[in-house]
């Protein structure tokens, strides 16, 4: 085990990376840093150096170990039903946890490429009656769990590995960044039935819905801010490093002052014609769901659409009530270290919190202590 005062939360975007230094014992204390913006990936490797560097230099401390977030346009959510004859015997962990394992075991049979990141039981259903938790103890005859298991491309993970282990660094546990955020998210809209949070990244779209402060499913399409940023590149005729830093500048006085070729309010309509085109394609995906749309609110995050805010919400044609959400670059790694380090009664550990000798449901059934 690690003897160092600081975790480390390294978000590995497909154009930028986050990182930041949790203090274990004094919350408050945290160190946070980005990479710049870039198109080629090959400067990745490079990149994450600088932050080990930093990070290293600013704790004081050797770094040997990571919690690694990230996303992929290849990410997987699969949801499954199992259940199990009990015939009047009091529920026990052992019930479950033969439950988890039948379904997990499936997963892995059929998706033999994918990485399980996140097992999340949303449902136990015991006797005929729904739990959003589990009863213990309980005489049961019948139980059937609901579960959702969140993955990423195996390749992709060893990607990922491969880089670190470069600079002997090992990874603790890897999150979904998008899941980490809308379950962050998710808690400080307590009034809202439906929910859909739409995570707009460079490359992909992952739209992660809640009913009733369950996860109904993660979807990812393959549409993000680089189609936005190559309709300016197209439209005004230049490169996309030029079309990026329009994309995200357009909207601050006097930046295009002392250029007459470019309009803001050209930028402007290029961007939210294809901002409309990336919603209504979640849409029809949200509708697959069974959610109705009329009473659905929309949270809008992600680097893919930094450049909007809520004042543009009246220029953009959706018939659903939409927010954008301002978040900061340091929130992502915080959202992963919330959902990293609290205690989850929805999910199961697949890489337990500590690199301590425990097993997957020992560390999950601890949660019902």
């Amino acid at each position: 085990m690690s003897n160092n005062n600081y975790e480390i939360y390294v978000d590995c975007g497909f154009s930028k990376l986050r990182a930041s230094a949790f203090h274990k014992t004094n919350l408050s204390e945290r160190l946070n840093v980005e990479s710049k913006f870039f198109f080629d990936h090959t400067e990745i490797s490079a990149e994450i150096q600088k932050i080990i560097t930093f990070l290293e230099k600013n704790t004081t401390e050797y770094i040997d170990s990571i919690s690694l977030m990230v996303d992929s346009p290849r990410g997987l959510s699969i949801g499954i039903s199992i259940s199990k004859k009990i015939d009047g015997l009091q529920l026990k962990q052992d019930d479950i946890q033969f439950l988890v394992q039948e379904a997990k075991q499936q997963i892995l049979k059929y998706y033999k490429n994918q990485n399980i990141t996140h097992i999340i039981i949303n449902n136990y259903k015991i006797n005929d009656i729904d739990y959003d938790h589990l009863p213990l103890n309980k005489k049961c005859n019948f139980i059937a769990l609901d579960i959702l298991f969140i993955c990423l491309p195996e390749e992709i993970i060893e990607y990922y590995k491969n880089i670190f282990y470069k600079f002997d660094i090992s990874i603790n546990q890897i999150i979904s960044s998008s899941y980490a955020k809308a379950k962050n998210y998710e808690e400080n809209f307590p009034s809202h039935e439906n929910i859909s949070f739409i995570d707009v990244g460079f490359n992909k779209t992952s739209i992660i819905t809640y009913t009733n402060s369950k996860i109904l499913c993660l979807n990812v399409l393959l549409i993000g801010g680089n189609h936005i940023t190559n309709d300016i590149s197209k439209m005004l005729k230049i490169n996309l490093a030029q079309a990026e830093n329009i994309k995200i500048n357009f909207d601050k006085k006097n930046f295009f002052l002392n250029d007459e070729d470019f309009s803001p309010e050209l930028v402007q309509k290029i961007i939210l014609a294809r901002t409309e085109e990336i919603l209504e394609v979640c849409t029809r995906s949200i509708k697959l769901s069974s959610i109705s749309t009329n009473s659905l609110k929309v949270i809008l995050t992600g680097e893919g659409l930094k450049t909007l805010n809520n004042q543009y919400k009246d220029k953009i044609s959706i018939l659903y009530d939409i927010d954008f959400l301002k978040e900061k670059n340091e929130d992502v790694c915080k959202a992963g270290f919330s959902l990293g380090t609290r205690l989850n009664r929805q999910e199961v550990t697949v890489v337990p919190k500590k690199p301590i000798k425990q097993g997957i449901f020992e560390k999950f059934f601890h949660f019902f202590d």
